[in-house]
């Protein structure tokens, strides 16, 4: 279920350090967008245009960048062009003052910490894809359909008097298998988990990898990834689950598959499995995040779906689809493949719903 934050009100923060966020075209949010020329960033672009909530004001990105038009700067891998209205806007460098109080920031690790820390610290609301800050105890760590509730952290946060936020969406490939597991932990309950994942090469960034290490191949170890998933999952869940992962590299261009191996907590029926998965809905309590579907979780019958060249875009993009659903042996006792795409339920769509659940949590006041 999703409350109000405690804690979270207009009154309750400090004002005299806040940055300013007049409602602006429409009445909508305007946006900061850290690391616009990335991939994830050129997807939370394409994702912002027309957005009933947010509008994208400022984008930042590295120095040899920044001074550019965002139409002439940006590396553009998606189809057709930058939305006209980025396009016309200038870089920005990631050291210059932010005018909008909610950024979303696609910055790499590395820079993340410092920067979106120093933007909560003076009052802005960041809502991150960095695994920079996801593990910290006061940070939410949300796919919103599963522990939207977690937004209450941001209240423990030491920048929250002040008007600061910051919040954070999961590993690319733990946003659908979360998404996957949430209903049967809460319907059955999961002892444990083996996952072995086929990761798309967009997940290693704009460039991907070097064409003659992944073309033909499959590379059987993604440098710190293994690690994120166990904990990660289990912050999302409140669980504690016992996950062995194995990652590997594929040479398909968008889309993390799954192969899920589950040990229960009591003896279940494929039938009831499918029927957890099928009945599963947005939780109404989530009110208007317009970025998600209402119903997340696509089932496919079919003896050898999902496939990421079939249903990547399953419920535009934000679906999971699961399917090849059968009984395992022990110590398992069933198995099943899980496919989301990385960049859109993985990373920007994940960042971009994250700011969504901010707005309609009291985080800042929308002006209609």
């Amino acid at each position: 279920m999703t409350r109000e934050p405690r804690g979270i009100g207009r009154g309750d923060r400090g004002a005299s350090s806040r940055p300013s966020s007049p409602a602006g075209a429409g009445g909508r949010i305007p946006v900061a967008l850290l690391g616009a020329t990335g991939i994830v960033g050129q997807r939370l672009v394409r994702m912002l245009n027309g957005h009933p909530l947010f509008r994208l004001a400022e984008v930042a990105a590295s120095d040899r960048r920044a001074g550019r038009r965002y139409g002439d700067a940006a590396p553009w891998r998606l189809a057709g062009d930058p939305p006209p209205a980025a396009a016309r806007l200038t870089l920005r460098r990631l050291s210059d003052p932010v005018d909008s109080r909610l950024v979303l920031s696609a910055l790499p690790s590395a820079a993340a910490d410092a920067i979106e820390t120093a933007l909560a610290e003076s009052g802005h609301i960041v809502c991150t894809n960095a695994s920079t800050h996801r593990m910290h105890s006061a940070v939410p760590l949300i796919v919103p359909e599963v522990n939207a509730d977690a937004i209450e952290l941001v209240g423990q946060q030491r920048w929250f008097p002040s008007g600061g936020a910051l919040v954070a969406n999961t590993n690319c490939v733990v946003a659908g298998i979360a998404l996957a597991l949430a209903p049967i932990h809460r319907a059955i309950g999961i002892r444990s988990a083996t996952v072995v994942t086929l990761q798309a090469i967009s997940g290693a960034g704009l460039d991907g990898l070097a064409a003659m290490e992944i073309s033909g191949n499959v590379v059987p170890w993604i440098k710190g990834e293994e690690e994120k998933i166990a904990p990660e999952l289990n912050k999302v869940l409140n669980a504690d689950i016992e996950v062995g992962v194995a990652v590997t590299r594929v040479p398909v261009p968008d889309g993390h598959t799954a192969h899920i191996f589950l040990k229960l907590r009591r003896q279940v029926s494929l039938g009831e499995v499918e029927r957890i998965w099928t009945e599963y809905r947005r939780p109404a309590t989530l009110g208007d995040l317009p970025s998600l579907p209402e119903r997340p979780l696509v089932v496919r019958r079919e003896p050898d779906r999902p496939q990421p060249k079939l249903d990547l875009h399953a419920a535009g993009g934000m679906g999971v689809s699961v399917g090849r659903i059968r009984k395992a042996p022990p110590p398992h006792d069933i198995a099943f493949v899980a496919l989301a795409h990385n960049g859109v339920r993985g990373a920007a769509g994940a960042c971009l719903a994250n700011a969504e659940l901010c707005a309609t949590n009291g985080l800042f006041h929308i002006d209609r």
